[in-house]
């Protein structure tokens, strides 16, 4: 059992740092620096990973703050609608940085005329620091205790006052740098098969794991939990939606593959 401890800030000085922002940034650091010298392995230049990055930063940090509003907490920001423009108050939704990372990486590719296909080993190489980022950056939802779960007698539940619990951010911080090591020891061989396949294979992991995660957050009504909609939280749904649309473009790619190998498409 971890024994509970709280580390919300800290000062060097006159400087107050907030852990929570702290351990994102080293993410974010972590995740860039990987993915550029890992371009500059395998594709030569990592100037247009650098350039994704800004682009999918600025998309999902605004994104991650409008979901956070609309779908976890509207009633309070209804009332307080200040608070909303207050980002180190933390609350930022990770489906809503998924979906602003989305969109602005395909702005991208509209404004840099890429195709999708050239595009994708960019997206491998970028998911896979993604999960290295994401492991560094759940670090601090742990050392803060947001994503308080339910009571459990687990090995890794936190003893937090009133019954040990889980905790989410160090569930997500470990399913991080499981996918980062795993995916890494894969990398060579699943790009031999065609790239893609480390992006794909790697989110659909994560939305079946972080699915069934979210069954461990703790209701609305309690602090620090997670607003329903139909007994699943945003997250769940939209985990649902991440993996219909991976099956459903692997489905196509297999049979654009399938018409290719028959000679039914030029």
């Amino acid at each position: 059992m971890i024994p509970f401890f709280q580390a919300d800030s800290f000062s060097i000085g006159p400087v107050v740092f907030q852990v929570w922002g702290l351990f994102v940034a080293l993410g974010l650091s972590f995740a860039i620096t990987f993915a550029y010298f890992l371009c500059k392995k395998y594709l030569f230049s990592g100037e247009v990973i650098l350039d994704i990055a800004i682009w999918v930063l600025v998309g999902a940090f605004i994104m991650a703050r409008v979901f956070h509003v609309i779908f976890y907490n509207p009633v309070y920001f209804i009332d307080n609608p200040s608070e909303v423009i207050k980002l180190w108050h933390g609350g930022a939704s990770s489906l809503g940085g998924f979906v602003g990372a989305g969109l602005s990486l395909w702005l991208f590719a509209k404004k840099r005329k890429f195709s999708f296909k050239e595009l994708l080993p960019y997206i491998d190489i970028g998911v896979l620091g993604l999960w290295l980022g994401w492991g560094v950056g759940r670090l601090g939802c742990f050392l803060i205790h947001d994503h308080p779960g339910t009571l459990t007698s687990f090995v890794l539940g936190v003893n937090y006052p009133g019954g040990a619990r889980f905790d989410l951010g160090l569930m997500e911080s470990i399913l991080g740098f499981v996918l980062f090591i795993v995916f890494y020891l894969l990398f060579k061989r699943l790009i031999k098969i065609r790239w893609g396949l480390v992006a794909g294979l790697s989110i659909g992991t994560y939305a079946v794991a972080r699915f069934f995660l979210d069954f461990l957050r703790i209701p609305a009504n309690l602090p620090g939990g997670d607003a329903r909609y139909g007994s699943l939280t945003p997250a769940q749904w939209g985990m649902l939606f991440v993996l219909a649309s991976l099956t459903l473009y692997f489905i196509l790619s297999k049979m654009k593959r399938t018409k290719v190998k028959n000679g039914e498409v030029a």
